[in-house]
């Protein structure tokens, strides 16, 4: 799966397809704007391509300072793409050059110049250019000329497409999983290193991975305690699991951090790297009458996640 990661690494594609777009979390509104641009370069015999951006635009162009928490890292969101059938894949490299050219420089650089795009399947929405001067209508304009075909993504899937972006951080961000795993077609997923801990898990029989997130901008979930399942580079092996986000209230923390509890496991993890798949939520974090309570309380959680098929 290639991933054409400077200007000049582009091949020439064959009656290339071309569509645009963050594509952050690969969801299955996505993946029906994926299904016409493969269903087109399949009709026309030619390349499908997928052109994305890195960073997220909002990093560069946003005039907010609030971080873009994102759905996929870039290694997750091509890998997902590959899935689903893309097999060539140009990341732009984003940056204020870059979204200050002209809307004319735009097409007859980039599109024409470095993509030889054939057909581009864009929404009627898509805005390029410096100061969003680009449009559909300017693309419909300048086909005649550079020999390109323009086909739009229909309106509603293009509203979908944005509706279910933001429901599924919101519902990640209030614990609703089920909602947000219909939404994306899979169950969300993230990896960190594991780290440093004070080992106060183990005292009660429940040592806990201590992770850091592999990106600091990838969303993180709800408070809460979760069923996951726990892949292991180390190891090379999966495991059921329990996981914690927040700041442990029954031993008074203040930090928020994410822990794991592999269940019949007994191994060493430090400096391992370990990919989280969430499967459930159990429950709110609370704080708990002591150690013991939280205990019992625990050994509750487990056998919830045991049992989950």
């Amino acid at each position: 799966m290639p991933v054409y990661q400077t200007f000049d690494a582009i091949p020439l594609l064959p009656r290339a397809v071309v569509t645009i777009g963050t594509f952050d979390g690969v969801h299955l509104g996505h993946r029906k704007v994926i299904a016409q641009l493969l269903q087109e370069a399949e009709a026309i015999g030619g390349t499908p391509v997928l052109v994305t951006f890195y960073p997220h635009p909002k990093r560069v162009v946003s005039q907010e300072r609030k971080p873009v928490f994102l759905l996929n890292t870039a290694r997750e969101k091509y890998s997902l793409l590959h899935e689903v059938g893309i097999e060539h894949i140009v990341e732009v490299p984003f940056n204020r050059a870059f979204s200050s050219q002209s809307a004319m420089g735009y097409i007859r650089d980039f599109l024409v110049g470095k993509l030889h795009v054939h057909t581009i399947i864009i929404g009627y929405d898509h805005r390029f250019g410096h100061n969003r001067e680009g449009d559909y209508r300017l693309l419909e304009s300048m086909a005649p000329e550079y020999g390109f075909t323009v086909r739009e993504i229909p309106e509603q899937l293009l509203k979908d497409v944005v509706v279910s972006s933001t429901r599924i951080r919101e519902a990640l961000q209030e614990g609703k999983l089920e909602n947000a795993h219909a939404l994306l077609g899979y169950n969300y997923f993230f990896s960190g290193l594991v780290v440093e801990g004070n080992k106060l898990g183990r005292t009660i029989g429940f040592p806990t991975a201590n992770l850091l997130m592999e990106d600091p901008e990838k969303l993180v979930p709800a408070t809460g305690v979760y069923v996951v399942d726990v892949w292991s580079d180390k190891y090379e092996q999966s495991y059921r699991g329990m996981m914690n986000i927040g700041v442990r209230p029954t031993v008074d923390g203040t930090r928020k951090m994410i822990e794991v509890h592999l269940l019949d496991f007994d191994k060493d993890l430090y400096n391992s790297k370990l990919s989280i798949t969430l499967r459930s939520w159990i429950r709110e974090e609370k704080k708990f009458d002591g150690l013991e309570a939280l205990k019992r309380q625990l050994e509750s959680d487990r056998e919830f996640a045991r049992q989950l098929a």
